[in-house]
């Protein structure tokens, strides 16, 4: 899943573009070998998207929502979720080995997956699928059911069949794949709750409806987030078995509560991001933007490196002394502001 649908939306020149999150949709259908054309599908992905190739732009549309999630999150720190042009492993060698940041990336893409997949069937954009009638469970008081309750087990279904198909060796890499995919996913089902709608005359509240669905994704990309601060580490342990070696994950440190399935593991060390490294796929921190009050990892001190950081002033117009009329319309000045902005040496 991460070296194959993210071209799309990083502006890259590969083929799934013909695959299409715009005007060749109507194409799809009639021309499934389409799929054929997507670089680095294993075959079973590849029999996944003739078989459900009304829905791969939804999944793609996932992974677009997943990146752009982690450069969010991610936007003080060291790493920032750099992603590089014509290339088709996007984020280049970072995620080559099993690091905290390859832990994150792979479980906020298969939730990304999962949560579009979901939005877009109760939306009624894909015939195959609709709105989740089972799990309601008996009205609550004041209310009933209605709307269209999202369902997040087929969206999760699609995410666990799409991504984790690549992960089916007998290794320790395909392991935590597998573990924090499911763990994203599993963010989804963690963030569920009822909406309600109010009915009536006037705005009144006589009749309210609700509905299962899904959180804004920030909701999820702050979840994980904090997944990833509290990532546990892992070593790894070969066993015999009869289909020959196989490789399991173990916690490092018996004195830490183990991970649960929600957790996020990893059981390789990180770089350090401050320098560039073609190795690691470290761009470093030169010339980034950093806070200069800030004593956390997006302050100057910290992002920096202990380089030390430049300051230019910048003159930027914006609008000002706004003022509403009646009716109806705001007007405002336009000032010019002048901002001290501090970057990395």
């Amino acid at each position: 899943l991460l070296h194959v649908l993210y071209c799309d939306f990083v502006n890259c020149h590969c083929s799934y573009r013909s695959l299409a999150v715009g005007h060749q949709y109507s194409s799809l259908g009639s021309q499934p070998i389409l799929c054929g054309s997507i670089p680095g599908l294993v075959p079973k992905q590849l029999r996944f998207c003739r078989n459900y190739v009304e829905i791969m732009p939804s999944v793609a549309e996932g992974v677009k929502i997943g990146i752009q999630e982690c450069q969010h999150q991610f936007r003080g720190r060291r790493w920032n979720c750099t992603t590089i042009n014509d290339n088709l492993a996007i984020f280049g060698p970072v995620l080559d080995k099993a690091t905290r940041e390859s832990s994150f990336v792979h479980a906020i893409a298969s939730a990304g997956v999962a949560f579009a997949v979901t939005r877009a069937c109760a939306e009624g954009s894909a015939t195959i699928c609709g709105c989740d009638n089972r799990h309601k469970g008996p009205p609550g008081e004041g209310w009933k059911w209605g709307g269209c309750s999202e369902d997040v087990e087929f969206g999760t279904m699609v995410s666990r069949e799409f991504a984790d198909a690549r992960e089916n060796r007998p290794d320790a890499r395909s392991a935590m794949n597998r573990h924090n995919n499911e763990a994203g996913r599993m963010s989804l089902n963690e963030k569920m709750f009822l909406k309600c709608k109010c009915h009536g005359l006037s705005g009144s509240c006589e009749v309210k409806t609700c509905w299962w669905s899904q959180p804004n994704f920030r909701v999820i990309g702050d979840y994980m987030k904090d997944k990833y601060d509290s990532a546990s580490e892992m070593v790894v342990e070969k066993h015999r078995e009869s289909r020959g070696w196989v490789e399991t994950l173990r916690p490092k440190y018996n004195y830490f509560k183990p991970p649960t399935e929600r957790d996020l593991v990893y059981y390789e060390t990180s770089p350090n991001f401050c320098d560039p490294n073609p190795q690691t796929g470290s761009f470093g921190t030169r010339d980034r933007v950093c806070n200069l009050t800030s004593h956390g990892i997006d302050g100057c001190d910290l992002l920096c490196c202990g380089r030390g950081h430049n300051t230019r002033t910048e003159r930027r117009k914006e609008k000002c002394d706004c003022v509403f009329h009646w009716c109806c319309y705001v007007s405002c000045k336009e000032c010019v502001r002048v901002y001290d902005v501090h970057t990395c040496k």
